[in-house]
């Protein structure tokens, strides 16, 4: 699919090949849009648990977490990351499907990617025959508050993430596929 009529846009399933790029990406995007914002020693914690390589490859192998790569003119640019079932962090509802991560690299931000990942994510959950699209994001990130808003989520409650031993607080909120027609 071409943006803004001069990127070609390419959305992949990651498996266990892309594991390497994967964990790159999931680093340098992570750190990117939240290490100035944390306490380095808990920043650094955190990082090493969540986007530890056997811990990615564990949650590759999941038949319920799903990853997948956006690619720009054949090069990675982003992805984001689907649970269902047991394997949501929070609501764990058959009929939901969570949107654990979905991040853009600096130099593609602001080209209206993020916004055609989550059309992505929302059509998947919708083939997936749920009923909602959640996701948690941190109460103090107005600028990612705002996209989501802006896309039709709403705030359904709160949950503690922590980042080390800092624990934050991530608003909950949904999308409803009910008559969702994805473009």
């Amino acid at each position: 699919m071409a943006l803004n009529g001069f990127m070609e846009l390419r959305l992949e399933r990651c498996g266990l090949n892309g594991l390497n790029e994967l964990v790159h990406l999931s680093r340098k995007t992570f750190k990117d849009a939240f290490e100035k914002d944390n306490d380095p020693e808990d920043f650094k914690a955190y990082m090493e648990v969540a986007f530890d390589r056997e811990k990615l490859k564990g949650e590759l192998s999941s038949k319920d977490s799903y990853f997948f790569f956006a690619y720009v003119d054949d090069v990675l640019a982003g992805y984001f990351k689907l649970n269902q079932n047991q394997n949501q962090t929070d609501v764990k509802l058959p009929q939901s499907m969570e949107l654990e991560r979905i991040y853009v690299s600096e130099p593609y931000q602001g080209k209206k990617i993020g916004e055609w990942l989550l059309t992505k994510a929302k059509q998947i959950t919708a083939e997936g025959k749920k009923t909602f699209l959640w996701l948690g994001v941190w109460e103090k990130n107005a600028k990612a508050i705002a996209f989501y808003q802006r896309h039709g989520f709403v705030k359904f409650g709160t949950h503690p993430y922590y980042i080390g031993k800092d624990e934050q607080t991530d608003w909950l909120m949904r999308f409803d596929l009910i008559n969702y027609n994805a473009l």
